[in-house]
């Protein structure tokens, strides 16, 4: 995909005639404006404009009842300007289009602090200062679900027709089955720079993990996660499925993680985390210690949503306990085996369903913290997490916990600013407000007649 002069690209597509200009909310959702192709340049330069507001809206995309920025401000709009990404072809829609990625700065020019691109980029910047260079790789799990069902259902085998009923960990079958879904995903990576590596068919119904090769770049990582996103699901629809990042879809299948791997280099290329051996340098403890500590309080950042915390919940084989371990994938932060050379951290904690930025903000933030203050972490757990749970800090148990565990943490503001760390708890605690006034079907069977 062309990056460097993208408006020569966009002026060879003859058949694009209209573009997104997108910037992404708190909640990892793209929200902007259809654009005529012919406006591009002024999207590309800065002229376009778009409310502050935008990047804080609920998941039904409402403003904020108590928001500073609607009210106190009068909604006031903000400077859209190019990420430097390029534009970003699609090619699932009635006609091909494009989507131009922007982030958000005030009219003085300074960074607009509740974007959380923003967010990440200013910890990116932190570990420049330091001389560091975090190398991020992610790995996201989704469904596949039938889009003719009221609720999730997995999807018809396209080969056999019938539905799938097993959960076919690392079923070749399954790839095969859905070769040519798999193969439009690989083909819109390609064009969009994303650098997509191996797939798999991972351990629910109709569920797939793909996962991302090592870059140089968080904020690469993180763009690149959330137009993976973007892309699956509309591919999905092209094939006739529907596809969720829903950290927990089915409460009997497994849920879906979205993983992250990293590592830090030195200005000569050197992996800071690698002592020639399985242990790891002090360096690495420190970060590991940096996120075992800043873990519960985050947490908000990790589980954002209610259907979240299914996903967390003891026994659901995630990890709801703050605690590590080497090649151990039932603790929340895994120190991979392999060579050396390629001595990193896995963190395992958060769902399908969080915004990229703000995760590997709080990763890479945690990280920093213990970094800088040379913490140590307990010792490294043996055997299985999930049996020890008991013995073990965990993490918040529900949704109304996490929002305050982020509202009064006390790390929280060494990794976010004052105006986003409000933002996410007014949209949270605003969308939670509204979910405890619904009465499920479930409670009406259970309760209608009974109590």
């Amino acid at each position: 995909m062309q990056e460097h002069d993208p408006l020569e690209w966009l002026r060879q597509q003859d058949d694009i005639e209209n573009v997104f200009a997108c910037i992404c909310d708190l909640n990892g959702t793209l929200r902007g404006k259809r654009v005529d192709v012919e406006q591009a340049d002024k999207i590309l330069d800065g002229s376009i404009r778009m409310p502050l507001s935008l990047a804080g809206l609920d998941i039904w995309g409402e403003d904020i009842e108590v928001s500073a920025l609607v009210f106190e401000t009068g909604d006031a709009d903000g400077i859209c300007r190019h990420t430097g990404r390029g534009i970003v072809p699609i090619n699932w829609t009635s006609r091909p289009t494009a989507l131009i990625p922007l982030w958000l700065f005030g009219d003085d020019g300074t960074p607009f602090l509740g974007d959380p691109r923003h967010a990440l980029d200013n910890i990116v910047q932190k570990y420049a200062a330091r001389g560091l260079t975090p190398v991020v790789a992610t790995e996201l799990e989704f469904y596949l679900v039938d889009p003719s069902e009221p609720i999730p259902q997995p999807p018809l085998s396209p080969v056999t027709g019938r539905r799938l009923d097993t959960d076919g960990a690392l079923s070749l079958d399954e790839l095969e089955h859905f070769d040519e879904f798999l193969n439009d995903v690989y083909a819109a990576c390609h064009a969009q720079g994303i650098p997509a590596d191996s797939a798999i068919s991972e351990n629910g119904a109709g569920q797939f993990e793909i996962n991302m090769r090592h870059v140089g770049d968080a904020l690469r990582a993180a763009d690149d996660a959330v137009l993976f996103k973007r892309l699956v699901r509309g591919i999905a629809r092209q094939h006739g499925f529907a596809a969720t990042f829903m950290a927990k879809p089915y409460g009997h299948r497994s849920g879906s993680g979205f993983h992250v791997h990293f590592s830090l280099e030195d200005a000569a290329g050197n992996n800071v985390f690698d002592d020639g051996g399985e242990a790891g340098t002090p360096l690495m403890l420190h970060a590991v210690a940096g996120l075992l500590n800043t873990m519960q309080e985050n947490a908000l950042v990790f589980a954002p949503h209610e259907n979240s915390f299914r996903r967390l919940l003891p026994g659901m084989h995630a990890p709801s306990s703050v605690a590590w371990g080497y090649e151990n994938r039932t603790v929340a932060v895994r120190i991979p085996g392999g060579h050396h050379k390629a001595r990193r951290i896995e963190h395992r904690v958060a769902g399908a369903d969080a915004n990229p930025y703000l995760v590997l903000a709080s990763i890479l933030g945690g990280a920093l913290l213990g970094i800088e203050q040379e913490w140590e972490p307990a010792e490294p757990l043996a055997g299985d997490a999930y049996t020890q749970a008991k013995e073990l800090p965990h993490l918040p148990l529900d949704w109304a916990s996490a929002i305050e565990a982020f509202r009064s943490g006390k790390h929280v503001r060494s990794i976010y600013s004052p105006r986003l760390q409000r933002m996410l708890v007014d949209c949270k605690r605003q969308e939670q407000f509204r979910f405890t006034r619904q009465v499920t079907e479930f409670e009406y069977h259970s309760y209608l007649e009974t109590v």
